[in-house]
C-alpha cells in the first residue's frame, strides 16, 4: 500500500466530464465503488445480501453534466436506470457475475448536449443458449492443455456445498473443517468473502477446488487468547465483510444487539471459551494480517505455512475419496429463530 494514495472522486469527475463534455454527444461514468460484492450465487433473490449503490448514487448527484453512470463492486442490481432528480443522471446496475446484460436505449439530437432515455432494463443471460467465443475456447483449452492436472477427478461431495454470505453455509463449514484439518488448529475460519463459488454434488475435479479459492493466500496459523477469539467473533457478528465460516466452534448470537454486543455463547471443542486460554486459529493469511479489519488477528503471534489454501482443499479431496458435506447448526442466531432462550451466556461483557 506504499506509495498509494486515494482521493475523494467527485472533483476528479467532475473536472473530466467539463473537459469531455464539449466533444461528445454523450457521458457515460464506469465505476468501482460501493460495498464490497457478497459472494453469494443467488443474490438477486435474496434481498438480505443486496448491498447498495449509495457511493455511485451520491456520485450522480454531486456531478453535473453526467448522462449515465453503471456502476459495479457491489454487485446490486438495478431492473431498470434510476435518475438523480438533482442531476438527471441516471444510474445502472447489472449483479455481476454476468448474469444479465444491462440494456439502455437513448435518444440523441444532433447538437443539443445531454441525451433522453427510451427504454431500460435487465436481460437475463442464458449461457446454455450462447455460442462460446472462439477466443475465449481457445485461450481456455489451451491453458487446460497446459496443466492437464486440472481436469483429474479426485474426489466426490455427497450433496451440493453451497456460499451464503451473511449466515452460516455449509460450503463454508467445509472449507474451515479441511483449514483446521491441515493445521491441527482448535479453530478454522475463512471470510464469506474469499469464497468464490458452489460446487455440485457427485464427482469434483482439480479445477473445480481452485475455482472455489482463486487466489494464492497461504494458510496461516495465529495464537491468540480468548479474549481476542471473542473480538473476532463479534467483529464477524458486525457482518460488515459478512458472517465469518467457522470450524471447531459452535457459537449462539443475536443480530439484534448492537454491533459489538451480539455474542451469546461461545464453545471451542466442545468447551466454554476461557478468556485466558491460548487458542490457535487457522485462516488464510489474508485475514492473519489484519485483512477485512480482522485487527485482533494481525497484533498476535503467528506462523504461514508454505501450504496454500486451495492446495490445501485439493489434498484433502485427494485423500477422501467421498466427502461429507458438513450440516448446518455451528452458528446459531437466536434473532431469527422462535425458540425461547434463558438468557444465560457463557460469555460475561
Amino acid at each position: 500500500r506504499k506509495n498509494l494514495e486515494v482521493r475523494e472522486p467527485t472533483a476528479i469527475v467532475q473536472r473530466l466530464v467539463d473537459r469531455l463534455r464539449p466533444e461528445v454527444d454523450m457521458v457515460v461514468v464506469l465505476t468501482h465503488q460501493n460495498r464490497t460484492a457478497p459472494m453469494q450465487t443467488d443474490k438477486e433473490a435474496d434481498p438480505t445480501v443486496q448491498r447498495g449503490y449509495a457511493e455511485d448514487y451520491a456520485l450522480a448527484g454531486n456531478v453535473q453534466g453526467i448522462d449515465m453512470l453503471i456502476g459495479g463492486h457491489s454487485d446490486n442490481g438495478l431492473w431498470e436506470p434510476v435518475r438523480h432528480p438533482d442531476t438527471g443522471t441516471l444510474v445502472g446496475m447489472t449483479f455481476g457475475q454476468g448474469k444479465y446484460l444491462g440494456y439502455a436505449k437513448f435518444e440523441v439530437e444532433d447538437g443539443k448536449p445531454g441525451a433522453t432515455l427510451i427504454e431500460g432494463k435487465l436481460i437475463p443471460v442464458v449461457s446454455d443458449n450462447l455460442y462460446p467465443h472462439p477466443e475465449v475456447v481457445r485461450l481456455i483449452n489451451a491453458a487446460r492443455r497446459s496443466n492437464p492436472g486440472l481436469a483429474q477427478v479426485i474426489g466426490q461431495l455427497d450433496k451440493p456445498a453451497i456460499r451464503r454470505y451473511y449466515r452460516e453455509a455449509n460450503m463454508g463449514n467445509l472449507i474451515a473443517d479441511i483449514l483446521r484439518d491441515a493445521t491441527g488448529a482448535d479453530v478454522g475460519m475463512l471470510s464469506s468473502g474469499s469464497i468464490r463459488s458452489d460446487l455440485p454434488s457427485g464427482q469434483l475435479s482439480v479445477e473445480a477446488l481452485i475455482d472455489v479459492f482463486p487466489f494464492t493466500d497461504k494458510i496461516a496459523v495465529v495464537e491468540l487468547n480468548g479474549t481476542d477469539l471473542i473480538h473476532m467473533f463479534e467483529h464477524s457478528f458486525s457482518l460488515a465483510y459478512g458472517l465469518a465460516q467457522v470450524s471447531g466452534a459452535e457459537v449462539q448470537y443475536n443480530s439484534s444487539k448492537p454491533s459489538g454486543e451480539r455474542l451469546v455463547r461461545l464453545s471451542i471443542g466442545g468447551r466454554p471459551v476461557d478468556k485466558t486460554a491460548i487458542y490457535r486459529l487457522a485462516t488464510g493469511a489474508y485475514q492473519a494480517t489484519g485483512g477485512d479489519e480482522f485487527s485482533m488477528l494481525a497484533r498476535n503471534p503467528g506462523s504461514t505455512s508454505d501450504l496454500t489454501v486451495a492446495t490445501a482443499l485439493v489434498e484433502y479431496f485427494r485423500k477422501t475419496a467421498t466427502i461429507r458435506v458438513p450440516d448446518l447448526g455451528r452458528q446459531v442466531d437466536i434473532a431469527a429463530h422462535s425458540t425461547k432462550e434463558t438468557g444465560v451466556s457463557d460469555v460475561s461483557p
